[in-house]
């Protein structure tokens, strides 16, 4: 019995190994070493912004106004949060080319979903994300109008990020954090097909991905 226990124990550890484990994604090293990414490292580069945006829109605009704009781009956000996670990172995509720009984009996050340094999206990959939604915003709304809607799409994207690191190495206490982080985790070890909102998980009862427990 001891022996099967000791034995038990060894298989939940290498388990906990595996999962925890960040394997090298690029032979350069530099361009791995930025796929890697501290999870406080999108609140130092974008809260600075966020307080810019915010400067710029008190000195145009009211802050009902603000708040308006800002709910809107929070909304956009969870939107592209849900879309993005079910389309874009769960796409099967043809070929060897295909299957390696899948592991790459996604696919290691579910091989080894609890690796501390790629929970979090680095800023090579949001940065871009940011300066398309600067332009769609500035093309729909035009500036000022479209800093304060910009703002709350980069505070909604900060929320996904936080949320995420949160559900993977955080120990909830709350009814809100334990809800969060067993939806997330349903969607890892249960269902991949289901499940997509991560900060925003009522998107999936609006689209109809909620997981379903087998009868």
């Amino acid at each position: 019995m001891t022996s099967g226990s000791a034995q038990s124990s060894g298989r939940g550890s290498n388990d906990a190994d595996f999962l925890c484990a960040s394997p090298r994604l690029f032979e350069n090293p530099l361009l791995d070493k930025f796929s890697r990414v501290h999870w406080t490292m999108p609140l130092v580069v974008y809260i600075p912004i966020v307080v810019l945006l915010a400067w710029l829109s008190l000195r145009a605009f009211s802050p009902l106004m603000i708040t308006a704009a800002a709910l809107g781009g929070y909304f956009i956000w969870t939107l592209i949060e849900y879309f993005g996670h079910r389309y874009l990172f769960h796409a099967e995509l043809p070929g060897a080319w295909g299957a390696r720009l899948h592991f790459l984009i996604h696919g290691v996050h579910h091989v080894h979903p609890n690796d501390p340094l790629r929970l979090v999206m680095p800023p090579l990959l949001s940065a871009p994300i940011m300066l398309i939604a600067l332009l769609v915003t500035d093309l729909l709304f035009g500036l000022p109008l479209g800093l304060p809607f910009l703002m709350g799409f980069i505070i909604g994207y900060l929320c996904y990020d936080m949320v995420h690191y949160y559900v993977h190495h955080a120990n909830p206490k709350t009814r809100l954090g334990l809800t969060l982080r067993r939806l997330h985790m349903l969607h890892h070890f249960r269902d991949p097909e289901r499940s997509y909102g991560v900060s925003a998980p009522w998107w999936d009862y609006v689209f109809k991905t909620q997981y379903i427990a087998p009868r």
